[in-house]
């Protein structure tokens, strides 16, 4: 699952494609937004307004961010957050 969204900060993915990252330049929390830039070819201060304007009204932004923070891969790692938690789970229950 997490192939098709991991992205690239201008790497190929294992199919040629791009993969989606949290980036480590131009972050100014967790990467979100610069990662985000990079794959979609969007200013990333325009998208760090959007997140800033999605908070304020609904705080939706907020919700949003931290849920692409565990789930998008940070940069040169391949896994999220998300997927460490849930293999690392696996891997006790099933024990040695």
């Amino acid at each position: 699952m997490m192939d098709n969204m991991s992205g690239a900060n201008g790497v190929n993915g294992k199919d040629g494609g791009k993969v989606l990252e949290r980036t480590l330049n131009d972050r100014m929390v967790a990467g979100v937004c610069s990662g985000l830039a990079v794959y979609t070819g969007i200013d990333a201060n325009l998208l760090r307004v959007i997140f800033g304007v999605l908070c304020i009204f609904g705080g939706i932004g907020a919700l949003i961010y931290l849920i692409a923070w565990v789930v998008i891969p940070e940069e040169g790692e391949k896994q999220s957050i998300v997927e460490r938690l849930v293999n690392q789970n696996r891997d006790e229950a099933h024990g040695p």
